[in-house]
């Protein structure tokens, strides 16, 4: 097993090592100059120098790329023109917010989907699960804004139930959850079909096996039969698929956070983008690259804890 975390971790390595260096080409061949629109067009020549010395643009690539690299290393992403703080600090802020926010979709979704998937596999092609697989086309039809949109003029405006617009901090607990809960659930609900149907068929695939004949053959009850032995056994697929969602919430959530106007990473990025703020937009990309690569080492440890196989490959 430890050759096989090993194994992980130089992969973990190798791969942000190149998501770093793409990042930074990308944002080098961006056209316009950084530090002339950072500095303003009525900008002295000894300012425009000054900023440019800031931004460290008068080094070669290769050192630019080592002292970057470097100071991410050390967490030090360089300082933000646009909000003049360093950009660690503002990563944390905005991190404390998507986090939390996929993690709690991530636990609607599974909540929603993992049972749903399980009824319809018990029972294949009876109603439920006709009926689960059309609403699970449907909902992984539907674009998470345009369901924020929704839940946010019904829940919200209409109703008047829960918050919409704003952060209020993690100093009030429950009312940090209130002001995430719509957006988790617009982030929830096409995932969580995705995962019923995973499920669903992971799980039925299971259940065709001779062992799960022979389990209904010794009288054993049909929920121990589903749970402890086809559950069990469809595992590595449902893993697979529940570290798919999460990768795919952390990116859905940049998206959610600006219909909610939440102050995540993902309004940071757009607020980085217009202001042609590179180094903001740099450590975000690397961070949220960095939390994907981070759900796929945990679903390969999975992998090889779930089938001891994969740890031998």
């Amino acid at each position: 097993m430890g050759r096989y975390v090993l194994g992980r971790i130089i992969a973990l390595g190798a791969t942000m090592f190149s998501v770093a260096f793409l990042v930074f080409l990308l944002l080098s061949v961006v056209p316009g100059d950084p530090a002339r629109l950072a500095a303003g067009p009525e900008a002295t020549p000894e300012v425009y120098q000054s900023i440019r010395e800031k931004l460290g643009l008068e080094h070669p690539w290769p050192v630019r790329f080592a002292r970057w690299v470097g100071g991410l290393v050390r967490g030090d992403a360089g300082i933000s023109l646009n909000y003049d703080l360093p950009v660690s600090d503002l990563l944390a802020a905005g991190v404390s917010v998507t986090l939390p926010l996929a993690a709690l979709a991530l636990a609607l979704a599974t909540v929603l989907g993992v049972p749903l998937g399980l009824l319809a596999a018990s029972r294949p092609g009876g109603a439920v699960d006709l009926a689960t697989v059309g609403v699970a086309q449907l909902g992984m039809a539907l674009p998470e804004f345009w369901l924020g949109l929704l839940l946010a003029g019904l829940a919200a405006v209409r109703w008047g139930i829960l918050p919409v617009g704003g952060f209020p901090g993690w100093e009030d607990p429950l009312a940090a959850l209130a002001h995430l809960l719509l957006p988790a659930v617009a982030l929830a609900l096409p995932r969580a079909a995705y995962l019923a149907r995973m499920v669903r068929g992971a799980v039925a695939d299971v259940l065709s096996e001779d062992y799960i004949r022979a389990a209904h053959a010794k009288g054993v009850a049909g929920a121990r039969v589903l749970l402890h032995h086809a559950l069990r056994n469809a595992l590595v697929p449902v893993v697979t698929s529940a570290g798919l969602t999460l990768a795919r919430l952390v990116g859905g959530a940049l998206v959610v956070e600006n219909v909610f106007s939440l102050p995540g990473l993902g309004a940071f990025a757009l607020v980085g983008v217009h202001a042609r703020d590179l180094s903001l937009v740099g450590g975000i990309a690397v961070v949220t690259a960095g939390l994907m690569v981070l759900v796929s080492f945990a679903v390969d440890l999975a992998y090889g804890t779930l089938d001891p196989r994969i740890r031998r490959a």
